[in-house]
């Protein structure tokens, strides 16, 4: 079971969408998907029709031991992919969690539980923000996939990032990995253009070969709670998010880096 954790502390990404397309497309390829929705704006959540409000059992209810991560989670309308759903609850969570000893193993103690027998890929859908949830993600994570845009700030944001991985593995997860994923991408901006030579000089194997582009059906896949595979199958961003997935499985351990 490959556990791949979404996250960025810089927030309009793609993050959200990242996660919902390529669970998605790796759904399409067979793989049994459980996404996890850590962001108490339960974007994930809404962006595959449900509304969080009206759910019983959420993901708040497993980490804090009430209910498994099984029994929270739920099918989809989409073969080979369920939802362990978040509330506004997460909120109270995300402070309730600093005060108990050892709470960074939480979701990776649930993962470790359900076991391996149940789905082959875990994708988990990170807040904007360093908090405990974040790094729950990020320790029960073999990757950290990182969703970027090709802008002007975008280096100062991956080294936060990055500098995250260094202090998780030093502490909870010494085998943590992390490649990142450029989105968004606008070829007709020059800009654009070389702030992606810049990130391919220094990021090296750790960069995505696929870039996904700026494309207005992705923007409005998840308003009718349908990932772009379904909502708009043969546009440019399905693609790309299928060769993402495809990218992924053939390099299921990414290259080691030093974070810097």
């Amino acid at each position: 079971m490959n556990v791949i954790a979404i996250s960025n502390q810089k927030g309009g990404v793609a993050k959200t969408t990242t996660c919902l397309s390529l669970g998605a497309c790796l759904a399409e390829l067979g793989q049994v998907v459980l996404l996890i929705d850590l962001d108490p704006q339960a974007n994930l959540t809404l962006s595959l029709g449900f509304k969080p409000d009206e759910l019983r059992r959420t993901v708040d209810e497993a980490l804090l031991g009430n209910i498994s991560l099984v029994s929270a989670s739920r099918e989809s309308q989409f073969f080979g992919l369920d939802l362990v759903p978040a509330s506004k609850s997460l909120t109270v969570v995300d402070k309730v969690l600093y005060g108990r000893q050892g709470y960074e193993y939480y979701l990776r103690n649930g993962l470790e539980a359900m076991g391996s027998r149940y789905y082959d890929a875990v994708l988990i859908d990170c807040p904007p923000s360093i908090g405990t949830l974040t790094l729950n993600a990020l320790t029960a994570a073999d990757l950290l996939l990182i969703p970027a845009q090709c802008e002007y700030y975008a280096a100062h944001s991956l080294r936060q990032t990055t500098e995250l991985v260094r202090l998780i593995r030093e502490r909870t997860n010494p085998h943590l990995t992390y490649r990142v994923l450029v989105t968004m991408y606008d070829r007709r901006n020059r800009i654009s253009q070389a702030v992606l030579e810049q990130m391919k000089q220094s990021l090296g194997d750790t960069l995505f070969n696929t870039m996904i582009e700026v494309d207005t059906r992705l923007r409005e896949s998840p308003a009718f709670g349908q990932p772009i595979t379904c909502y708009a199958p043969n546009t440019r961003s399905a693609q790309q998010y299928r060769a993402l997935a495809k990218e992924l499985l053939n390099h299921e351990q990414g290259p080691e880096e030093t974070a810097g």
